[in-house]
């Protein structure tokens, strides 16, 4: 078996652990570790991921912008967990589920930017549609996201879980109100949309899981089809696909007394979504875990397909 060295360049970020528990039973990977003491020694660093076949950038977006300028070696790989190279056409977009296209350059790529976690939602339900041909790429889309506090990484996990925190912490809270949310460039991009989204994220008080939803009035859209012709095309589009399933019209096999909860796909690489609604106005929910699919989970994924494993190793 051919062993794969890995480099985790901000390794004691949220995603750099998940990835090194993903990592640590696997016996296809040599991980190489930087001494503690420099981990913001940039020639340490360049040294490792020149010596790496594949380094995964868990960083600050300008961080992991900084850090591509550090590759030399023309065989490394880069998975680039952070926002900076999510619109850049020299990456790779890496979710292998929106097409086969995909899969394969993922595949076969050196740099592939993983999506954010909110994107991971939102791009799996609108892109599918606007390829679809059933929303038209001008459709004036609203999106709202709840998600657990570990979305917003290692100083907010930091302060929801302190003992002193404020009352305010135990209410779900919405933020970005601005609507200049980090995810909002690839939101527009990856699908084909014409206008940037209305995005509406609320952080809440579990620790993981996310769900993500978009309104949609069906005379808008191509054709006007109605909620059964919608999760149809969905089914269609991720037949086949490990880690995304295409729940029942509806959502009658997974809501729990009416409710629809967002952390019960935490701990897994799985997105789920569910086409709720009528003929008239439909709401598409896709549900996640925002520290899986939405961020290591992604990432270990892209891996597997960039190195040859199995897409499923490490992945539950």
């Amino acid at each position: 078996m051919k062993t794969t060295r890995v480099y985790i360049d901000g390794q004691a970020g949220t995603t750099g652990l998940r990835l090194r528990e993903r990592i640590q039973n696997r016996t296809d990977i040599e991980l190489l570790t930087i001494d503690p003491a420099k981990h913001r020694d940039t020639a340490e660093r360049a040294r490792l991921i020149n010596e790496s076949d594949v380094t995964f950038f868990c960083l600050p977006s300008n961080a992991a912008a900084e850090a591509v300028t550090l590759v030399q070696n023309p065989d490394v790989r880069i998975i680039d967990a952070s926002a900076a190279h999510r619109t850049d056409p020299e990456w790779v977009y890496g979710f292998p589920e929106l097409s086969a296209e995909y899969r394969e350059r993922i595949r076969t790529a050196k740099r592939v930017a993983v999506p954010g976690c909110y994107a991971s939602g939102f791009v799996s339900l609108v892109y599918p549609m606007i390829r679809s041909g059933l929303m038209p790429p001008d459709y004036p889309v609203t999106c709202h996201g709840v998600g657990g506090y570990s979305s917003g990484g290692r100083e907010v996990i930091a302060r929801y879980e302190s003992p002193d925190r404020p009352a305010s912490y135990d209410s779900a809270r919405l933020y970005a109100l601005g609507q200049k949310h980090k995810h909002l460039a690839e939101m527009q991009k990856i699908p084909g949309l014409s206008f940037t989204p209305i995005f509406n994220p609320i952080r809440c008080t579990h620790h993981s899981g996310m769900a993500v939803s978009v309104p949609l009035y069906t005379r808008l859209l191509n054709g006007q089809p109605g909620a059964a012709e919608i999760r149809a095309m969905f089914a269609k589009h991720y037949a086949g696909q490990r880690f995304v399933r295409v729940c029942e019209l509806y959502g009658d096999d997974v809501l729990e007394e009416r409710f629809l909860p967002s952390n019960t796909l935490a701990g897994t690489n799985m997105l789920e979504i569910i086409v709720f609604g009528n003929d008239e106005r439909v709401q598409l929910v896709a549900r996640f875990d925002n520290l899986g699919k939405g961020a290591s989970g992604a990432a270990m994924q892209c891996f597997n397909l960039m190195t040859g494993a199995p897409e499923e190793t490490g992945l539950v």
